[in-house]
């Protein structure tokens, strides 16, 4: 079964937004773990808008389930995974000021510098994923820089999905046959919900995980947390 990976920076933002402690991030990590989440992701970014790099140490010990930190690999990320030696350490390009991840990497272009930082992680015994883009070519080269898994963008999958869901996921379909090619592992993220999760996990039953961060807690506003792992659990238990 396709893993879930619950992001809880959204939870974070909220508690920023006012200051203190409420709602307290380190519950919400230990509540998705029983509520029934495969993983906690995290992405701290270098404002720490949302988690903060605390916040990171303070999670890594208390939480059995899998644990994923993503962001772009500057030298403090690098420290912090190195320091805290998640399951899991997935690479985003994000740019400091993005509101969100809105883009996947060129293999290409940064194939090098990917493999060095893919080395240092694996070093650490971190498994490594890169964030792609849904085409090929960077499946390819992702996998060439050694990582263990790419994630593909699924924000375009997302907006394409309600007026032509087969169109929307044909380059995805493509992109994780060449990952389960190249002997890559496979995740995807971004925009993913309660209405188009379903499909693509059928399309692509070899999936390893999803990472759904937005969306589930926005849900969980109306339905309860507990709720929302559960419904979108069930959307990957095809």
């Amino acid at each position: 079964m396709t893993k879930l990976s619950v992001n809880i920076n959204k939870i974070a933002t909220i508690r920023n937004a006012r200051g203190g402690d409420i709602p307290n991030v380190l519950s919400a990590a230990i509540n998705c773990q029983r509520f029934g989440a495969d993983g906690i992701t995290v992405h701290p970014r270098p404002d720490e808008r949302h988690i903060r790099y605390q916040d990171v140490f303070d999670i890594k010990p208390v939480i059995t389930t899998e644990f994923n930190i993503e962001g772009n690999p500057t030298e403090k990320f690098i420290e912090l995974v190195v320091s805290t030696k998640p399951n899991q350490v997935t690479l985003v390009p994000d740019a400091h000021d993005a509101i969100t991840s809105n883009a996947g990497w060129d293999t290409v272009k940064h194939r090098d510098y990917l493999t060095y930082v893919v080395s240092v992680f694996k070093k650490e015994g971190v498994r490594t994923s890169i964030f792609v883009d849904p085409d090929s070519v960077f499946v390819e080269n992702a996998a060439a820089t050694g990582a263990d898994r790419v994630e593909l963008y699924t924000e375009p999958y997302a907006s394409e999905f309600s007026t032509n869901a087969a169109k929307a996921v044909e380059p995805y379909i493509k992109a994780a046959e060449t990952a389960r090619k190249v002997g890559l592992g496979l995740n995807a993220g971004h925009d993913l919900n309660l209405d188009n999760l379903k499909y693509f996990k059928q399309n692509i039953p070899w999936l390893d995980e999803v990472s759904i961060g937005h969306a589930l807690i926005a849900d969980a506003l109306y339905i309860g947390l507990e709720n929302a792992i559960q419904m979108y659990r069930r959307q990957l238990s095809i």
